[in-house]
């Protein structure tokens, strides 16, 4: 395998860089880097998503005929790269990364044609609907029912951790259509109006004030049989197929070496008593280090799973095993990053970022200490959900060892 960009892939690294320089605002740059968790402000994301659909990069996996950018992994690659040095905020996974896959695998004519391109222009804005009170990392357990009635299913019960509920106006859920001798038998995957009536959204506020989290409430909502992706009970299918894409469809090492970078340089501004910085502390100058290898690491089989892509060939487990190390170096460099913050990591100081949610405070650009030292504990505590969403690390494990035979 070849690790050396090509000259097309490096003129395309260019046009990358040139758009970015050109049509990245100062108010959208600021929205990329002043997140503290996966989610960038809702509303300068949204006009983030506009440019690229625009240039027509909104979509970049999907097939052109569908309005996407039909990049290969490795643009992607490059693409993300240049995305996070640059600043600019992701757009929402939920329905251009997540629902668009499973639509384009499982999904009829008609539903690709109605959906997709509303998808892409932000109109339709996603939310998931899986986990459930007493099903979350054991998915497979859901108790959420939809009964037939005619060419409609009658939907009852409770999700709950849906990001985003609150400002969608469509989401995908796991419902319970059938029960069989196995749990994963007799789920449906659907796809639910949020006008719909019946439908009740009841905000989750964190400790740090941001609303990002909503439980949702169906109570006997009527959805058409039309809105079904796939075949009625064999949900559990097109669900496996989605969640690939939410633990492995995005590359974790682009994002970790610019924070690891971002630390370094905060590290060498920061002094310490002896003088120097703490950059000239060897234990912390051999915990730098040991990160760069670990996320080299992740990178190179990053790389390999580009390469594994393009022939056809993704290796087995590859999502679970990304996003295992992916998360878990997520979290490293958060704690790295509070050894930076030091005694200024004690003034919890939430008004300093900006989250992907409403909050019960204004921005302030004004805080204590620097701001990589404000911004340090916001970003650590947000990092310790990353190893139990998109199925716990455990569970993941579990999934390696299956494929493995083990």
């Amino acid at each position: 395998m070849d690790m050396r960009w090509s000259p097309e892939e490096l003129a395309f690294r260019d046009e990358v860089r040139d758009f970015l320089a050109d049509k990245l605002t100062d108010e959208i740059r600021e929205c990329g880097m002043l997140m503290t968790s996966v989610y960038a402000d809702h509303e300068r994301s949204m006009q983030w998503q506009q440019i690229l659909y625009e240039k027509g990069w909104a979509g970049p996996a999907w097939p052109k005929q569908y309005g996407g950018a039909d990049w290969t992994p490795v643009q992607r690659y490059i693409y993300t790269v240049e995305r996070v040095r640059a600043g600019a905020p992701p757009v929402s996974p939920m329905g251009i990364q997540m629902c668009a896959p499973a639509l384009l695998g499982f999904g009829t004519q008609a539903q690709k044609d109605f959906f997709l391109p509303r998808m892409l222009t932000g109109e339709h804005f996603w939310c998931q609907g899986y986990s459930e009170p007493g099903a979350g990392s054991d998915l497979a357990s859901l108790q959420t029912s939809a009964a037939d009635d005619g060419d409609f299913l009658i939907c009852n019960g409770q999700k709950i951790w849906n990001t985003h509920a609150n400002v969608a106006n469509w989401g995908f859920f796991l419902v319970r259509t059938g029960k069989y001798d196995r749990p994963q038998k007799g789920i449906t995957f659907l796809l639910i109006d949020m006008n719909t009536p019946g439908v009740s959204v009841r905000p989750i506020i964190s400790y740090t004030g941001e609303h990002l989290q909503n439980e949702i409430f169906l109570d006997n909502v009527r959805v058409p049989k039309a809105n079904v992706i796939g075949e009625i009970d064999q949900g559990w299918t097109v669900a496996k197929y989605l969640l690939e894409f939410e633990r492995g469809g995005v590359a974790y090492a682009p994002e970790l070496q610019v924070r690891l970078d971002q630390i370094v340089d905060a590290a060498r501004e920061t002094p310490t008593g002896g003088g120097g910085t703490l950059m000239d502390d060897p234990t912390f100058a051999v915990q730098i280090a040991a990160a760069r290898v670990e996320i080299n690491a992740l990178e190179a089989f990053e790389f390999r799973v580009m390469n594994a892509e393009g022939r056809g060939d993704v290796p087995i487990a590859a999502a679970s095993a990304m996003k295992i190390r992916g998360t878990e170096l997520q979290q490293l460099t958060t704690e790295l990053g509070m050894r930076v913050a030091g005694r200024y990591a004690m003034a919890y100081q939430p008004a300093a970022g900006l989250p992907g949610g409403p909050v019960t405070y204004p921005h302030q650009p004004d805080y204590i200490g620097p701001q990589f030292a404000a911004l340090a504990p916001l970003r650590y505590l947000n990092e310790r959900a990353g190893s139990i969403y998109a199925g716990s690390n455990e569970i993941q494990r579990n999934i390696i060892a299956k494929a493995l035979g083990l």
